[in-house]
């Protein structure tokens, strides 16, 4: 599957969903016929539909949504979908598979930028961050005293990885340098070698390692199989004194049961960079005082979204260049 001679001749066709990082538009700009998103307004549906119907390849972005209607009208040309991002749950890959079209994803390089957010949030919410900032706005600091804004001490605690891939592992890597003792759930062990650099737990039980961590941080992708994972049967199983914290996607958590939880004080806090129903917020966790919200910015470094867009020219440079993509996303990987 590609491009035929004919095609690789010309520049191809491709349309660019957002606004993306100049160094990478420009160098589009260069190598392919690349038709742009100057006002960064998120397109339509009827718009992507258009764009779908005439391009040769289309670079979307993990809020658009590319699913099976709109995939089933796409134009004989498009061949292939190359997101600008490290998930595919927003595009139907079984449908583009079905309509001979190749979907590319960019992973790997957001590993580091979100396993720092990751470790930030973990530091935030126990240690009281952004309370101790929304105080000293309202002037409430009116002098050092033995009990004001007690949190917690990380030393020690058990942090409880959902997800131990790429991101998970740096996450890890972060936490033990803290003193936080490290487990984890994962479809299947860490090598050996990884596990035991460390000092990491292997709980073949979701349901048991929630109920005894002290932070739990979700670092898996969003996939049919992990919708709700923590559901509101498994949020119940965690401790009050329990700490969450999610810069995966917020599909992974039953949103409404966690709010009502933190709201009851049934958890102790969350530190939050995605949400369900994103951009709309759980109004309970944007009035609760013990949760740090975020605005999806895990990955947001400039240097992040360079190395994406780069890794979207490869890909796109490969298939047009009758090559197999570096990225490419089957069915059977998800």
């Amino acid at each position: 599957m590609g491009f035929n001679a004919t095609m690789a001749a010309k520049k191809p066709l491709v349309i660019v969903t957002r606004k993306l990082p100049e160094a990478v538009e420009t160098r589009m700009r260069e190598l392919f016929d690349a038709r742009l998103n100057v006002d960064d307004v998120p397109m339509t549906a009827a718009q992507l539909a258009e764009a779908m119907a005439t391009a040769d390849v289309l670079v979307p972005t993990i809020t658009d949504r590319i699913d099976a209607k709109l995939i089933a009208k796409a134009g004989p040309n498009l061949k292939l979908i190359a997101n600008f991002g490290a998930g595919v749950d927003n595009i139907d890959v079984k449908a583009t598979t079905g309509k001979g079209i190749a979907v590319t994803n960019t992973p790997g390089v957001l590993t580091e930028d979100t396993a720092d957010m990751t470790m930030a949030l973990i530091l935030a919410v126990p240690r009281r961050l952004v309370e101790g900032v929304a105080a000293m706005e309202a002037d409430k600091f009116k002098g050092w005293s033995p009990n004001w804004m007690l949190g917690h001490r990380l030393q020690g605690k058990r942090l409880g990885i959902v997800g131990m891939g790429r991101i998970g592992q740096a996450v890890a890597k972060r936490a033990r340098a803290f003193g936080l003792q490290i487990h984890y759930h994962n479809r299947k062990p860490v090598h050996a070698d990884i596990e035991q650099a460390l000092e990491a737990t292997y709980w073949d039980s979701l349901d048991q390692m929630l109920a005894r961590m002290d932070i739990v941080s979700i670092n898996c992708p969003h996939t049919p199989a992990t919708f709700h994972l923590l559901s509101a049967r498994r949020l119940k199983l965690m401790k009050p004194s329990a700490y969450i914290v999610n810069t995966a996607r917020g599909e992974v958590i039953d949103e409404n049961c966690m709010a009502q939880m933190l709201e009851k004080r049934e958890l102790s806090g969350a530190g939050l960079d995605v949400f369900e129903n994103e951009p709309a917020v759980n109004p309970k966790l944007l009035k609760a005082p013990n949760v740090v919200l975020l605005p999806h910015m895990g990955s947001a470094t400039i240097e992040g979204r360079i190395d994406m867009g780069e890794k979207v020219i490869v890909n796109i440079r490969s298939f047009v260049d009758g090559h197999k993509p570096p990225d490419r996303v089957i069915p059977a990987m998800l």
